[in-house]
């Protein structure tokens, strides 16, 4: 339970130092988030916890296939806020976007017999 704790603590320090960081310097803000620190993070918990190579293959590809439907909503998020769509709805916006964008690679994918 402990170790749980301490990956639940530093995990919400990296979040929030890098919301801090955005606050004051957006780019660099945006930079680190598009890091992809919270995946790389878990791959090395994980492979502490549980060193299976085919394992880590498989989180890896689903990974990267599960990065692919969120892009558009980083898109659509700046358009919408920039014509004047209030944040929270172009988040929602956004967010449903996302939604559809996974459900339709989940269709697609299963008809090419992509695994994830």
């Amino acid at each position: 339970m402990g170790a749980l704790a301490a990956k639940a603590l530093l995990s919400g320090m990296l979040i929030a130092a890098i919301a801090e960081l955005a606050r004051r310097l957006p780019m660099l803000g945006a930079l680190l988030t598009a890091l992809p620190l919270i995946a790389i993070f878990a791959m090395m918990l994980l492979w502490v916890e549980n060193p299976d190579a085919e394992n880590m293959a498989r989180y890896s590809q689903a990974t990267f296939w599960y990065v692919l439907p969120t892009l558009p909503m980083f898109l659509l998020i700046p358009a919408l806020l920039r014509h004047g769509v209030g944040f929270w709805l172009s988040l929602l916006l956004g967010i449903l976007l996302t939604l559809l964008l996974y459900w339709l690679m989940l269709f697609v994918g299963a008809r090419w017999s992509l695994k994830l």
